[in-house]
């Protein structure tokens, strides 16, 4: 027996959200796929909200920090549900952010490391979102992704010391060790 997976459009997906069959399941759109996205840890929940407190806190203006909320990835079905994106200053009460309205977005990893570093990677890459940061709490490395290529990163560094610093915003410096404490 074959098997054929049926892919969800953009908005089939947000016809299903409004309909309320998605209620209360945490899910995001990748690919045309509706994926479980697993429950957050507490490292996980406190590590993403305290970086999402410190980026906010130095954001002047420049950017919105949304934290577990949608961004729409036109022409790749995907609205991913990253735990820190910073995104354009402006209000979103129409539409989620685009892609070209995204200068960061960051995923803290445990139970979701597989997906974050293969499946949202190459949805990012694929939508040219070009700076892209995987914090792996289990081995406790920061991975940047950049230099998105024909649906793939060019660049990828592993980082565990140091500083690092958003692409659109050089100025900003993190240290690495924060991300894991």
């Amino acid at each position: 027996m074959t098997v054929t997976v049926a892919r969800w459009t953009l908005g089939d997906y947000h016809a299903l959200a409004m309909s309320g069959l998605l209620q209360d399941r945490p899910v995001e759109l990748l690919n045309g796929l509706i994926v479980n996205m697993p429950p957050e840890g507490p490292d996980h929940a406190e590590l993403s909200s305290t970086t999402s407190e410190v980026l906010g806190a130095i954001a002047a203006g420049r950017y919105r920090v949304r934290s577990g909320k949608p961004i729409t990835l036109l022409g790749s079905d995907s609205e991913p549900e990253p735990d820190v994106a910073l995104v354009v200053n402006q209000s979103y009460l129409a539409d989620h952010p685009r892609a070209d309205q995204v200068y960061l977005v960051i995923e803290f990893s445990r139970s979701s490391l597989l997906k974050d570093t293969k499946d949202k990677r190459q949805v990012y890459a694929a939508a040219g979102i070009r700076d892209y940061w995987v914090v792996n709490l289990r081995d406790r490395t920061l991975t940047q992704y950049r230099d998105p290529v024909d649906g793939d990163y060019q660049v990828a560094t592993n980082l565990t010391t140091g500083s690092v610093s958003p692409l659109a915003f050089p100025d900003i410096q993190l240290a690495v060790p924060q991300f894991f404490s």
